[in-house]
């Protein structure tokens, strides 16, 4: 399975016309209550967003449209999630981004395994915050039964003694490994595609985008809710971007975390530059307007991508965030979090006495 085909002399007539092509797509999703087609989302991609649409420029539409479909397809509410990683580094892995393979000189070092107490201790401090899930998340290619044995016993403790539900993130999984942590609670499996098909052998060689897909279609195929994105600003190009998304919107994901590369010192990554502000927006909307019923979360790199518009981000589409520090990178306190999103008069998605 990949993307729909793309027909460019089709897509390069939708782009032509920028406000005739968001007409389209606001009538589309906010009239007919439908998705866009292909060449329509690889047409948005392909705008210029610094082009004068009347008073506006092609960003600004494209963001209050987006704005617009997340109200209409989704609630009002943003929601919080922690993430803690049960292993740090040391994954086999070769993914070009990451800082925890062994196969580039990082800094990050392999660690233990976290034991209960502290992921309960993560749990309980991120409840308090006002995060309504957590993520247990580890650097593997994917589980042995040693850790799966971990997992099941973490997820175990997170559901029984806080109110949060629990996700998990551990690479490529076996049927019988999918199988065993839908039935031990898991709600969600995060397994990012990454990057679009056409790009993901210029990212990992070390396994296969095609593996990814199909542990997704165990997660699905288990009953749990499947957690998907992909990271934006890997030398991918802009018809990739809508790549990714509508073959993320083949699994109809109920979670899609956006990231923005963070580069890291070590990786084969690490000289690219971050994208620019107005890149990281074009991307939210984008994804928004491919993914309209989704939780699109901003996640690792945000505070780098979008520097000091990140409130243009969350009111352009987005409905969650990630709060607190990523895996090996710091990000904002989730206090800063809340009281932008305060400043910004959304409301939150929280346990009523935590918020």
């Amino acid at each position: 399975m990949s993307a729909p085909p793309r027909d460019p002399a089709r897509v390069a007539a939708l782009a032509a016309d920028p406000g005739r092509l968001l007409s389209q797509v606001e009538r589309r999703l906010l009239h007919e209550r439908e998705t866009i087609d292909a060449n329509h989302a690889y047409a948005l991609a392909e705008l210029d967003p610094d082009t004068t649409l009347g008073d506006r420029t092609v960003l600004d539409a494209m963001l209050d449209l987006a704005h617009r479909v997340r109200l209409a397809w989704t609630q009002p509410e943003v929601a919080l999630e922690s993430i803690v990683s049960g292993k740090t580094g040391g994954c086999p892995e070769d993914c070009s981004f990451c800082s925890q393979s062994s196969a580039f000189p990082t800094d990050v070092k392999p660690q233990p395994l976290l034991t209960e107490a502290e992921v309960l201790a993560a749990a309980t401090d991120a409840e308090g915050q006002g995060a309504t899930e957590f993520c247990i998340v580890y650097a593997v290619r994917g589980p042995d039964e040693r850790l799966m044995d971990n997992i099941l016993r973490l997820a175990d403790t997170v559901r029984s003694k806080t109110r949060m539900s629990v996700a998990v993130s551990a690479g490529i999984l076996l049927a019988d490994q999918a199988r065993a942590l839908a039935d031990a609670g898991v709600v969600k499996y995060n397994h990012n595609l990454e990057t679009a098909r056409s790009h993901f052998d210029e990212i990992v060689s070390t396994h296969t985008w095609q593996e990814r897909w199909d542990t997704l279609e165990l997660v699905r195929s288990h009953g749990m809710e499947v957690c998907s994105g992909g990271i934006v600003g890997m030398g991918e190009s802009t018809t990739q971007r809508a790549e990714l998304a509508l073959e993320l919107a083949w699994f109809h994901p109920t979670e899609t975390p956006l990231n923005f590369l963070n580069p890291r010192p070590g990786t084969p990554l690490a000289d690219r530059d971050v994208v620019s502000s107005t890149e990281a927006l074009h991307a939210i909307a984008l994804f928004r307007l491919v993914l309209p019923w989704t939780l699109l979360r901003l996640a690792g790199g945000r505070e780098l991508a979008l520097r000091d518009v990140e409130s243009a981000g969350i009111l352009g589409g987005v409905n969650g965030l990630i709060i607190g520090n990523y895996l090996t990178t710091l990000g904002r306190t989730p206090a800063q979090d809340v009281a932008l999103l305060r400043d910004l008069d959304v409301p939150i998605r929280a346990f009523q006495d935590v918020l």
